[in-house]
């Protein structure tokens, strides 16, 4: 059904009034902008280098709420939110700015000042602003300031929030609070410069809330900065302000065992695996700790997938069997000639369970999982193996992990050194059984040849067919 001349009108105002923020539109939005705007979690965040965009997002986001115009998602009234930065003086020069910028005038009621002249908000320092809203009323942008204390932030609903860099922890959680009755809406944008503090914790290591989302950005995610200025930012920066300051990485890599794992490059989408790709299992077992099993694929040229992930704590055998079957069905993954799931397991298995009876390597066979706990624990040359693989090329490794496996993204993220050569031995079962899988490849500590599967002997045939040509 075609529109009418004033339907038409009425949709181009519309499409005006959602792109009218101030050239957001002729700025040309990139694509993890609009990433983060149409993400539908309630707790968002943006870790950016800087001139990435990030401060962007957020402001945009605030007067979409405000202005009850948000095209991805339904706002049904005026809305009250705050804008959280460090200091007055910053909320003045960065958010309070960018949020002006995108603000047409016609669309203010007032402006409250806290500092500063109100025929002159940009030289001084808002309290909050009230602009109408397309549903009718007045929402509320309030400014708030880190610097001003705890108490500040308290006793008040609100519909958002929107943190301009990382606030402290207490102020977090108290913001948190304020939108909990309303099932409000926080985003934060920052550049990560102060280490691995709570939001590196709670916010990028986050697993359990469906609710917190992150994505980084990059001088790389943002096509349109001038590559001259690109360039002079890369010479006068270090290696480490510009992992921070460029690609949005926190910026403490100090004693982290796998510094060299990067999410944008090892982390992949999961796609269907050949069966002649398909390895076996590998297991680090627990059952007060979690238990961690990941499944392994090898493709035609050595490089290691890793496509699953089983982890869970507070079970037993039985029930993790189970589930290592009901996972390895849902993939489709082979079995031996009898009917048996391969894995790779620890050592330890072979010792008896508390009833002393049977071994937990026992108790897996049992359940259909055949274990071969024959495996090289060595952990200095295992790691090394580990980096190997993950560095073997800048632009091509030849490990890939899934991102559906997020205990073991996680654990890269975190496996530190202690203060010795040893890593901290915490957080580290998901690490603990890739080096395994990893030194039981034909390049690492080869396995008995017993052990061995079919397609560990094909990609040794290949290698030595291989060899011999060059020869």
């Amino acid at each position: 059904m075609s529109l009418t001349d004033k339907e038409k009108k009425a949709l181009m105002a519309r499409h005006r009034e959602l792109f009218k923020l101030a050239g957001y539109n002729r700025k040309r939005v990139h694509k993890k902008q609009m990433e983060f705007h149409r993400c539908s979690a309630r707790n968002r965040w943006v870790f950016g280098g800087n001139r990435t965009g990030k401060t962007e997002c957020g402001a945009v986001e605030a007067v979409w709420f405000a202005r009850g115009i948000h095209p991805y998602r339904e706002i049904k009234g005026p809305t009250q939110g705050w804008v959280v930065s460090l200091t007055g003086e910053v909320q003045r020069d960065v958010a309070q700015k960018k949020v002006l910028s995108y603000l047409p005038k016609e669309w203010i009621h007032s402006i409250v000042m806290k500092k500063g002249r109100r025929d002159n908000p940009e030289g001084g320092i808002i309290d909050f602003i009230l602009v109408r809203s397309v549903h009718g009323g007045l929402s509320m942008i309030g400014f708030k300031s880190c610097d001003q204390g705890r108490s500040v932030f308290q006793g008040t609903s609100l519909d958002w929030v929107w943190f301009d860099e990382e606030p402290p922890l207490e102020i977090y959680e108290e913001c948190r609070m304020r939108v909990l009755d309303r099932k409000g809406d926080i985003w934060g944008t920052m550049t990560p410069l102060m280490g691995l503090t709570w939001v590196h914790e709670q916010i990028y290591l986050n697993t359990d809330d469906p609710e917190v989302w992150h994505q980084t950005m990059s001088w790389q995610d943002n096509p349109y900065l001038d590559k001259g200025e690109l360039e002079l930012m890369e010479r006068v920066l270090s290696k480490e302000q510009r992992r921070s300051r460029q690609y949005g990485e926190f910026a403490s890599k100090n004693g982290l065992v796998y510094p060299e794992f990067d999410e944008r490059v090892h982390v992949i989408e999961p796609f269907d695996i050949p069966e002649h790709w398909q390895s076996c299992i590998s297991i680090d077992p627990g059952f007060v700790n979690p238990l961690s099993a990941h499944w392994y694929a090898v493709d035609g040229d050595g490089n290691i997938y890793v496509v699953a992930e089983h982890f869970q704590s507070g079970k037993d055998c039985v029930w993790h069997s189970e589930r290592i079957k009901q996972i390895s069905r849902q993939l489709s993954w082979k079995r031996d000639s009898a009917g048996r799931y391969a894995a790779l397991i620890d050592s330890a298995a072979l010792q008896r369970t508390l009833s002393g009876t049977r071994s937990v390597a026992q108790l897996f066979s049992e359940q259909g999982i055949a274990v071969n706990p024959k495996v090289d624990k060595n952990v200095p040359s295992g790691i090394q193996l580990v980096k190997q693989y993950l560095t073997n090329d800048p632009d091509r490794p030849r490990l890939y992990i899934f991102n559906c496996c997020s205990e073991l993204i996680r654990e890269f993220k975190t496996y530190r050194y202690g203060s010795g050569e040893e890593p901290i031995k915490k957080d580290d079962h998901a690490l603990d059984e890739l080096r395994y899988f990893v030194a039981s490849r034909p390049s690492g500590a080869v396995l008995p040849k017993a052990a061995k599967n079919e397609v560990q002997k094909d990609l040794e045939r290949l290698i030595y067919q291989r060899k011999r040509k060059r020869f």
